[in-house]
C-alpha cells in the first residue's frame, strides 16, 4: 500500500475545523443583537437549537439520498461548505429579526450535515488501521471550528457583529476549498450501507451497540447545552459587557481539543470504552460541582472551566468508534444516522431545559440539571469499559 501523503491528515484537520465554525456563529454575535436588535434573552437557546434540527433534518436527507456515496464526498464536502457559508451570511438579511435568524441558522445546520459526517467519510478513506486517531483529530478539528467565532468576536474589538459573520463565512469557503484541491478520494473509500429506518429495533438488540449509543446520548445531553450557554456563565461571572467573556468562551470550549487528542492517544492503550467513561465521569462531576466552583477565586474558575471544557468533549470521539463498531454490519449506515439524530435530538431537549433554568434560577445553579446525562450515559457504558481492552 503506497504511503498516504503528508498532507492528507492536516488538510482534512483544517478543514474541517474551517468549515464545522459555522456552527456557533450565531451564538457568537447574539449579544450585540440583543443590544442592537432587542433580541430575549431567550434567542440564544432559540437559535443554538434551529441548528440542531437544522442538522438533523440534512442528516436524514443525506443519509436517504445516500448523497455522499453517489457522488465523490470532497465533492460534497466543497459544496455543503459553499451552500453553509451562504446560509450564514443570510444572517445579515436578517435584520436581527428572530424568525429569518432561525430560518439562516437551521439552513446552516442543514448543510453542517455535509461537511462533519462527510469529513469523516473522507478520512476513512485514507486511514483504515489508524482511524480511530484520525477521529480524535477530526472531532478534535469539530471543537475548534465550534469555537472559533468566538475568538473572533472577541478579538475582533469594535468589530461590528456583521464582520464577524462574513469572516465566519469566509472560513468555511477556504476550508470547502482546501479539502477539495488538496484532498483526492482515499483507497479505502467505498460506498456505506443504505439508511433503513424501519430497523431502528434490530439494530438496537445489540448489547454492545445498546451501550456505546446510549453512552453517547448521554454525552450529548450535556455536551451542546454546555457548549450554548458557557457564555452566560462567565458573563454572570466576568460582567455581562466584558470583552473577556467571547475569549474565555473560547478557550472553554477549544480546550476541547486537548481531551479528543489525549483521548485518542490514551485509547490506544486501554481501549475507547474506557477513555470514554473516564472523560463522561468527569464532565459529570464538573456538572455537580459547577455551582461550587462559580464561587471560586477567578483563576480557579477559569481553570475549572477550561477542564469542564476539555473532558465534555473529550469523549466524542471515543463514541463515534465505538458506535461504528458495535454497529450491526448490514445497518451500519442506518444505524450510525438514527444514533446521531437520536443524540443530537437529546440536545434540543437540554439546551431548551437549560436556558430556561438560567433565567429561573440563575446560571450558577442551572447547571446541574447537565448532570443525569453523563449518569445516565455511565451506567450504559459500564458493561464495555470493565470489558478487556
Amino acid at each position: 500500500m503506497p504511503a498516504i501523503p503528508a498532507r492528507i491528515l492536516p488538510t482534512i484537520v483544517v478543514s474541517q475545523f474551517a468549515s464545522t465554525s459555522l456552527w456557533f456563529a450565531g451564538n457568537a454575535v447574539i449579544p450585540d443583537l440583543q443590544h442592537n436588535a432587542g433580541l430575549p434573552a431567550s434567542a440564544v437557546g432559540h437559535i443554538t437549537i434551529a441548528v440542531q434540527l437544522g442538522f438533523i433534518a440534512g442528516t436524514l436527507v443525506f443519509a436517504w439520498l445516500a448523497i455522499a456515496d453517489r457522488f465523490s464526498p470532497r465533492i460534497i464536502f466543497l459544496l455543503s461548505a459553499l451552500a453553509g457559508a451562504a446560509a450564514n451570511a443570510a444572517t445579515l438579511a436578517s435584520g436581527g429579526e428572530l424568525l429569518p435568524l432561525l430560518a439562516a441558522r437551521f439552513a446552516a445546520g442543514f448543510f453542517l450535515a455535509g461537511i462533519y459526517p462527510v469529513g469523516m467519510k473522507i478520512a476513512s478513506g485514507w486511514y483504515d488501521r489508524d482511524l480511530g486517531l484520525a477521529l480524535g483529530w477530526l472531532v478534535g478539528a469539530l471543537v475548534l471550528g465550534t469555537a472559533l467565532p468566538h475568538l473572533i468576536r472577541g478579538l475582533g474589538g469594535d468589530l461590528p457583529w456583521q464582520a464577524v459573520i462574513l469572516a465566519v463565512s469566509a472560513v468555511s469557503v477556504a476550508g470547502g476549498l482546501a479539502m477539495f484541491l488538496l484532498v483526492p478520494d482515499g483507497p479505502h473509500l467505498r460506498a456505506g450501507a443504505g439508511f433503513d429506518p424501519t430497523v431502528l429495533a434490530t439494530i438496537f438488540r445489540s448489547a454492545e451497540f445498546r451501550g456505546s449509543a446510549f453512552g453517547y446520548f448521554g454525552h450529548m445531553w450535556e455536551l451542546y447545552a454546555f457548549y450554548a450557554f458557557v457564555p452566560m456563565l462567565l458573563a454572570a461571572r466576568l460582567g455581562a459587557d466584558s470583552a473577556s467573556v467571547s475569549v474565555w468562551s473560547f478557550a472553554a470550549i477549544a480546550a476541547g481539543f486537548l481531551g479528543c487528542m489525549g483521548g485518542g492517544y490514551l485509547s490506544r492503550l486501554i481501549g475507547n470504552a474506557r477513555v470514554a467513561f473516564v472523560q463522561l465521569s468527569a464532565s459529570g462531576l464538573c456538572c455537580l460541582v459547577s455551582p461550587l466552583a462559580f464561587l471560586a477565586p477567578l483563576p480557579v474558575f477559569l481553570a475549572f472551566l477550561l477542564f469542564w471544557g476539555m473532558v465534555v468533549a473529550g469523549d466524542s470521539p471515543q463514541f463515534s468508534t465505538l458506535n461504528a463498531r458495535f454497529a450491526p454490519p448490514a445497518y451500519v449506515g442506518s444505524a450510525l444516522t438514527i444514533a446521531n439524530c437520536i443524540g443530537f435530538a437529546t440536545t434540543i431537549v437540554s439546551i431548551g431545559i437549560l436556558g430556561w433554568l438560567i433565567h429561573v434560577v440563575g446560571p450558577r445553579y442551572a447547571f446541574l440539571m447537565l448532570a443525569p446525562g453523563p449518569a445516565l450515559g455511565l451506567a450504559a457504558l459500564r458493561r464495555l469499559a470493565t470489558k478487556p481492552a
